[in-house]
């Protein structure tokens, strides 16, 4: 059964959090070479925004101390972290910690670093920084790129999770009704890459 709230009793910055929390996300190590060393954080608000040109995004915390270093870079590498990368993504996380201590990296086309065993890695170069309350957006352009066939790692309601995938193409179309039906939401196959790939793996579906 799902709880409800009286509309009129304001909701508090922890309601806000857990409820976002309820929305599954992947999670994406964010990193730059400063000064001849290493940065980087833990980052699950990793998003794709354009094709063309080909842009990413994530949101960061004004008070991050990594931030700063790696907006003077000029780009970073985006690391998708891959299942079983809980504890590096908790190192990532942490404040105050050498987060590159015995963590396995090589330098990208961009020079910044790529996490070892991660599924994808992206170089990018800054393209745009908005403020947006108590965070920053900032806009990546993607120059490069590599591709793993491993699983993400998930995080969901404040816990990683497991990615649980269905074999759609063996499935009769009429036990799809949903996913037909997403398809052909108006507007929504132009809303991201990732609902342009859906839209064309269920037309060939």
């Amino acid at each position: 059964m799902t709880e409800s709230r009286d509309a009129a009793v304001p909701f508090t910055a922890r309601d806000f959090r857990t409820t976002l929390g309820r929305f599954p996300t992947g999670v994406v190590v964010v990193a730059a070479v400063v000064d001849s060393s290493p940065a980087g954080l833990a980052v699950n608000s990793f998003t794709s925004v354009s094709l063309d040109p080909p842009l990413v995004a994530f949101c960061v915390d004004r008070g991050s101390s990594t931030w700063p270093a790696i907006r003077r870079a000029g780009g970073f590498t985006v690391s998708i972290l891959a299942a079983g990368q809980d504890d590096l993504c908790m190192t990532f996380a942490s404040k105050g910690a050498d987060r590159f201590a015995g963590v396995q990296w090589s330098a990208g086309s961009g020079g910044h670093p790529r996490i070892e065993g991660a599924v994808a890695w992206l170089d990018c170069s800054i393209h745009r920084v908005d403020e947006a309350g108590d965070h920053q957006i900032v806009l990546g352009e993607v120059h490069d790129l590599v591709l793993h066939d491993r699983p993400s790692l998930l995080f969901h309601g404040g816990r990683f999770a497991d990615l649980v995938t269905r074999p759609s193409a063996e499935q009769p179309e009429k036990s799809r009704p949903a996913e037909v039906a997403l398809a052909g939401l108006h507007g929504l196959d132009v809303a991201t890459p990732f609902f342009d790939v859906l839209s064309a793996r269920l037309d060939r579906n």
